[in-house]
Parts: C-alpha cells; structure tokens; sequence
C-alpha cells in the first residue's frame, strides 16, 4: 500500500543537486533511491522521503521521468570519469556544451536533441551495468520510449 495517497510512483525529483527517484518496494512500501556522487550507482535513502515528498520550495523539484534520465546522466557526467564506452560519451557530451559555452551560446535544437539521445543511450548502458553488478535500484527501463 502507497503510504502517501495521490503519490503516484515510481516519482522522479532532484534534490539539492542529486536525481532522486521513489518507487515501490517488494513489501508494498516505497524504496527511495538517489545518485552516489562516488560511482553513479543508487544509494538506498528512505529516510529523505518526508522531506522530499512534503518539502514546500526549498531544493526539491519533482521532474518528469525523461527530464530524471537526463538529470541523472548530467550528473553522472559532471562527477564521474573513468575508461569505456559510456565515458567516452560523455566526452562527447562535454565537448558539445563546451562548445557552445565558448561561443556563449546556447545549444542548437540539433545539439540539445544530439545530447538527450546520447543521455538517454549512456542512461541505458550505465544501468545495464548497475544491474550486472547487483545493484538493486538500477532500472534501464526508465529511459524506454
């Protein structure tokens, strides 16, 4: 059972500066999850969903599930480096938006939609990993059409 009636799950939010999402759990409560700054992976922290699901302004904004697959993977992004795949598309990702902040300008619609694609692609590869590795929050699904 919802212990929250009208919250529809799973939710997506960032908090302060991390994607957090809120889904059920297996024994009928909620599981929150949010982004490790260390390795991408999700942080099990139930006990931040008073505040984030009853926060009134403050740093806590609830966002749609693609907008969360895009903050998620420009976080990841921002934080993370190491060697593969998915690093090298975020070097892609970051030579784009240097680019343009070098030019002050803002992304062309053809670069902002280049950039949520990768996104929505490295969201998918890093998860897939995640649960490779037995991480019980990862769901590549969220970043399904």
């Amino acid at each position: 059972m919802n212990p929250t009636p009208g919250l529809v799950l799973p939710s997506y939010f960032r908090y302060y500066a991390s994607p957090v999402k809120i889904v059920s759990s297996p024994d009928g409560g909620v599981c929150v999850w949010r982004v490790s700054i260390d390795d991408g992976g999700w942080s099990r922290e139930d006990e931040l969903f008073a505040e984030i699901v009853f926060a009134v302004g403050g740093e806590v904004f609830a966002c749609s599930q693609e907008d969360f697959v895009q903050e998620v993977e420009a976080y990841r992004g921002y934080y993370l480096r190491g060697e593969g795949p998915i690093f090298a598309l975020y070097e892609t990702v970051r030579a784009i938006e240097d680019v343009a902040a070098a030019e002050r300008r803002a992304l062309t619609a053809e670069e902002r939609a280049l950039v949520q694609g990768v996104r929505r692609r490295t969201f998918v590869m890093f998860e897939e990993q995640l649960q490779r590795e037995g991480d019980p929050g990862a769901d590549p699904t969220i970043a399904a059409p």
